[in-house]
């Protein structure tokens, strides 16, 4: 079977959609679902599967994307605003619990013969690492993103994926071949810096370059492109291939392009993480389970206590509150991916002799499932639910996806509603879709995202599920009619404002219940029209109020006739029903209204 992908295919999505609904059913988390899944379709299970290494390497891009979207999260000032936690506590996390699995190991040498303080040094670094991809899909299934408990995790989280640069250029010390190894550590940072200098200058015009062609799935060609040349970069440099995605999307955090790559990027990520996930679940060999099943219970039990007590007295140290530090030490306790990768360089390097390296991938892996067990426990022991914020949290530095307004359409009418917005101190997100108006606009200081408003994705990712109103500036009714369409099916909370281009769009928008609603032309008309009665001799409060009388004459107008528009207008007829309507307004001012309302005072 291992032949033939689409057979190969076909399991790994039945096991899938099969344990993944079971496990969430039964509260344990689709993390679980997904490795009981691999355990089952894996070659110490019902051998379906035998390849593991291949899949699981293949697979690693979903940690990744994963990286590559959190990237776009934070652009350099964030990064620097979290320099306490990822140094502070990301910090001691990784050198103590190292230390401690260290010494533990070198205790436990008696029991292993073959085991030297190398062997000893090389566990402690690679247990001292938690698994990214469970940990921040667990923080995004529990919706703590933007809380404490996220902020520090990630914070950690990104200190030990840049600590497995030097735990990697470690590795040909401890083994005994220590030559090339300072050539290795220049060629790594000159890579490094290369790297982000060329994707500071390269990056913008070329998603640039891919949006004037016009082609939209060329958009998510690109996106593909830079995340998987990235890792085959920093693989050719003996680098982190998650890291380098974390980089690249810290170079496009400022872009305009942000939320853009984030739905090009998504559904690539979700489906290379549970493969993922199935791999690891594949990794757990059974058979030494079986023979050594009291011991590496022990050891998985051993590992998770200690790295969650670690992190529980690190977090108290840092000012982390309590329940947020429980909750950080329970989702980071176990193994990492990355222990993988570094205990599988080792024993390529002559280190981990014997099963020491197989018995220490089937812990890992073990850790990893404990995960979804320990947060079940923990949520009992709260008694409230795990998903319940608590009552004060420190404003977010991880995610901003909390606009107040969102503003589509940032032309020449969007741009007098956002100047207005942003100086009365309004947060603001903007959408627009003419990448050379965007390219413009942000050299004023504007934060405008490149993004076709119709599309659900672009809206969630631009934060229209906690926002309190969408301006609808576009110029195209069509494209109008259809944002307030989707808003108000996928987020009815949102208070609703549009342009109008001439009382045929205003109409429409009234009919689908959208009060707030601006005339362009009328507006600038009527303004023109009151400057006019001043220049002719009218004393300026009369002409305010002749001003103000008009404007509410013709809105009443306007919903007098909305009866007449129920059915939907076609490009074709809009000249036409517009001159129908002028003939109406005329015909009832002619019978006697304006003169009722002597001049409109």
């Amino acid at each position: 079977m291992d032949n033939d992908f689409l057979l190969v295919m076909v399991v790994f999505l039945a096991a899938a959609i099969i344990a993944v609904p079971l496990a969430q059913r039964l509260g344990l988390g689709s993390v679980l679902g997904y490795l009981i899944a691999g355990i089952g379709i894996g070659p110490w299970g019902l051998g379906l599967i035998s390849d593991v290494d291949a899949i699981l390497h293949f697979s690693e891009f979903g940690v990744v994307l994963l990286l590559f979207l959190i990237g776009l999260e934070l652009n350099p000032k964030k990064l620097w605003q979290m320099r306490k936690p990822i140094l502070g506590l990301g910090g001691s996390q990784v050198v103590i619990t190292g230390i401690v699995i260290t010494a533990i190991a070198l205790g436990c040498s008696r029991f292993f013969p073959d085991l030297s303080w190398r062997d000893a040094v090389v566990i402690g670094m690679g247990l001292a690492l938690s698994s990214t991809a469970i940990a921040l899909r667990v923080i995004e299934e529990q919706q703590l993103s933007g809380s404490e408990t996220g902020q520090s995790g990630f914070a950690v989280l990104l200190f030990q994926d840049i600590a497995v640069i030097p735990m990697l250029a470690l590795l040909p010390l401890l083994v005994g071949n220590n030559s090339g190894t300072w050539l290795d550590g220049v060629w790594m940072l000159g890579g490094i810096v290369t790297f982000l200098v060329a994707g500071h200058f390269l990056l913008r015009p070329l998603f640039r370059y891919v949006v004037m062609s016009g082609v939209r799935e060329l958009f998510n060609v690109a996106a593909l492109l830079l995340v998987v040349g990235i890792a085959l970069i920093m693989q050719m440099l003996g680098l982190s291939m998650a890291l380098g995605a974390f980089l690249a999307g810290v170079l496009l955090a400022e872009s305009e392009y942000r939320h853009e790559l984030e739905i090009a990027i998504e559904p690539f990520k979700g489906l290379l993480l549970g493969l993922f996930f199935i791999s690891v679940g594949m990794a757990v060999n059974l058979e030494l389970l079986w023979q050594y099943p009291l011991q590496i219970v022990a050891v998985v039990v051993a590992l998770v206590t200690i790295k969650a007590g670690v992190l529980y007295l690190l977090a108290r140290i840092f000012g982390v509150e309590s329940k947020s530090r429980s909750q950080m030490a329970a989702i980071l306790s176990q193994g990492g991916e990355f222990a993988f990768v570094l205990f599988t360089a080792a024993k390529t390097g002559g280190l981990l002799v014997g099963e020491l390296a197989p018995l220490l991938l089937v812990v890992v892996s073990l850790s990893m499932m404990t995960t979804p067990l320990i947060l079940q426990l923990q949520k009992r022991w709260y008694v409230r639910s795990f998903k319940a914020e608590e009552v004060q949290q420190p404003p977010s530095s991880v995610i901003d996806r909390q606009p107040r307004v969102i503003i589509t359409g940032f032309g020449r009418f969007g741009q007098v509603v956002g100047r207005l917005l942003f100086a009365n101190k309004i947060r603001v997100t903007v959408l627009e879709r003419d990448p050379s108006q965007i390219q413009f606009l942000r050299k004023f200081g504007y934060k405008v995202y490149y993004g076709d408003a119709t599309q659900l994705d672009l809206l969630r990712s631009a934060g229209a599920d906690n926002a309190e109103a969408l301006i609808i500036c576009t110029d195209d009714p069509t494209e109008v009619m259809e944002v307030v369409t989707l808003c108000q099916q996928h987020f009815p909370q949102l208070k609703l404002m549009a342009r109008a281009r001439s009382r045929v769009e205003a109409h429409q928008l009234l009919s689908h219940g959208v009060e707030c609603f601006s005339r362009e032309t009328f507006e600038g008309a009527l303004d023109l029209g009151r400057q006019a009665l001043i220049s002719l001799g009218m004393h300026p409060y009369k002409a305010n109020r002749a001003q103000a009388h008009f404007r509410k004459i013709d809105t009443q107008a306007l919903r007098d006739l909305l009866p007449q528009h129920s059915e939907e207008v076609n490009l074709a007829s809009r000249q036409k029903e517009a001159r129908k309507e002028l003939e109406d307004i005329f015909d009832r001012e002619m019978r006697g209204e304006q003169q009722r309302h002597q001049g409109w005072d």
